[in-house]
């Protein structure tokens, strides 16, 4: 009898925990090529739209950064005339029961917007360095663009962390440089 009780209580979790909560969907790995993986339904589902046509687009990741957290990537599609950057986040979730899972989502910033942030963030770099290296660690700044915030602060390195609906990411800065000039680069 415990065993019965055993298996219908674990069933009972696993279901639970598997079910899709606040639109974060669940992940297990942060990588490149598992972001674009999951980007590209993205792309098609919620920037292009259904289509009984044949349409065509590219998604090309660009940079990622070391912990997984956030990754970046590029799509363009000519016939529909959208082009933009696309902020993968991953980060770990609890549920109510208390286990651990892994939450995704992506951020869409079309190509004008996704410029003028890009931009935004290196000229908060470059005319703060004074004020962030005076006090490392301890002088920040922030702004938000959209839905996102930004908070910018000087460790070992600049360090840029992101926070969009509950996700929590470090933008490292050889990552957010390598997104600025292959972004740059692919909509020109």
């Amino acid at each position: 009898m415990k065993k019965y009780i055993l298996i219908l209580l674990t069933q009972v979790v696993v279901s639970q925990v598997a079910q899709n909560q606040n639109n974060i969907f669940y992940a297990k790995e942060f990588s490149k090529d598992i972001s674009l993986y999951k980007a590209k339904s993205f792309v098609i589902d919620d920037l292009l739209g259904a289509s009984n046509a044949i349409v065509k687009f590219e998604i090309d990741p660009l940079a990622a950064t070391a912990s997984g957290e956030l990754t970046s990537l590029v799509y363009k599609c000519d016939e529909l005339k959208k082009e933009g950057l696309i902020l993968g986040f991953y980060g770990d979730y609890w549920n109510n029961s208390g286990i651990v899972y892994q939450g995704y989502g992506f951020k869409n910033l079309p190509k004008e917007k996704a410029l003028e942030l890009l931009q935004k963030l290196e000229d908060a770099k470059t005319n703060f360095t004074k004020y962030l290296q005076d006090d490392s660690d301890n002088n920040n700044i922030y702004f938000t663009y959209d839905d996102l915030t930004f908070l910018i602060y000087k460790s070992t390195e600049t360090r840029i962390r992101v926070f969009w609906n509950t996700f929590d990411a470090e933008w490292q800065d050889i990552a957010f440089k390598r997104t600025k000039r292959r972004f740059e680069k692919k909509v020109k």
